[in-house]
């Protein structure tokens, strides 16, 4: 197990959540926006950025006004890496293709241990050396090549990550680096695309490992708001039943006797609950009454619609029925309460 700020990554505790910030770190006012609104959405440790000595020296500025541990994401540069531990940052992640020098290496780790932070060994599959090897092989590769050279400064505050673009890669690198060390895995696909396709992706790809027991920290990928990935790594998490983040919503498909908008109302609803602090809860949005009556029942809250109103249902009992247009501020009120 380490520490990056205050939340443990490894050691059988929970799987936390990160996500990076999408702006020039030396663009404080908005870095500041940014971590705010992933510390809201659910976030955990947020990754900086950090291009040149502006967006290094910048550290010191936000972490002055935001509480969410923060990693600075180093390339080419080490003396970079120097001056984000000046600034006060959490943990410092290196890439090994192209931060590689042994006495670069060392003097990072020798700020490391004097600050008492953690490294990540964070490999991509677009910055590791071609070879006749396989992707995987490569990133297990370049990855205990490196993890050795470091624990030959006595360092052993490690994270590790091998993320490819492709899911079948990702998945068999990571199988492969969790029987060869013991170190914490930060798990993530590289480079996955829209948010439609890149949460597809993200989701089996972590999905599948964490299901085998790998990971301990995880990043979904994507090119779309940084919010949006905490959203799709709670969805991960909460689905395998790893964390809770409050009501589940269960929701049917739709079809031609559905004579409801579900697909709005379920929008609306989960719009509305996904920013407030509530207990875990199934919550049931069924629109017809071939499947709705049973799977409202089976949820701690549920609604099954007919033609222009719903079956109320709480704690399996049918409680009333009530009209499309006051369904959703009546469940949120019911869930407000705590049942």
């Amino acid at each position: 197990m380490v520490k990056v700020g205050d939340v443990p990554v490894g050691g059988g505790y929970p799987v936390s959540i990160q996500s990076m910030v999408k702006v020039k770190t030396s663009e404080v006012e908005k870095v500041v926006k940014q971590i705010e609104d992933l510390k809201y959405s659910g976030c955990q440790i947020v990754r900086l950025a950090v291009k040149d000595l502006p967006d290094a020296i910048a550290i010191k500025k936000i972490k002055g006004r935001v509480r969410v541990p923060l990693v600075a994401d180093i390339h080419f540069n080490y003396k970079l890496a120097l001056m984000a531990v000046e600034s006060g940052v959490d943990k410092i992640r290196l890439n090994p293709g192209n931060i590689y020098k042994r006495s670069e290496v060392k003097e990072v780790i020798g700020a490391l241990k004097s600050a008492r932070l953690p490294l990540r060994i964070g490999i991509n599959s677009g910055s590791v050396k071609s070879s006749n090897l396989s992707m995987p092989d490569r990133l297990v590769k370049s990855a205990l090549s490196y993890i050795k050279m470091v624990e030959s400064f006595n360092f052993h505050d490690i994270v590790v990550s091998l993320k490819a673009s492709s899911v079948m890669e990702t998945i068999a690198a990571y199988r492969k680096i969790s029987k060869l060390c013991d170190y914490p895995l930060h798990l993530g696909v590289t480079a996955t695309g829209s948010p439609y396709a890149g949460s597809i992706k993200s989701s089996i790809a972590l999905g599948t490992l964490l299901l085998e027991g790998m990971g301990d920290t995880i990043r979904v990928s994507l090119t779309d708001k940084p919010v949006r990935e905490v959203y799709a790594a709670k969805a991960i998490l909460g689905s395998l039943g790893l964390r809770s983040f409050g009501p589940e919503i269960i929701s049917c498909p739709t079809c031609g006797r559905c004579e409801v908008d579900l697909i709005k109302l379920v929008s609306d609803f989960e719009e509305r609950i996904s920013s407030l602090k509530l207990k875990p809860l199934k919550v049931a949005l069924m629109g017809c009454v071939v499947n709705g009556p049973g799977e409202a029942r089976e949820a701690d809250l549920g609604v099954a619609f007919g033609k222009r109103e719903g079956l109320i249902f709480k704690k399996g009992k049918a409680l009333k029925k009530i009209t499309f247009s006051k369904c959703a501020g009546y469940l949120l009120r019911e869930i407000e309460e705590k049942i």
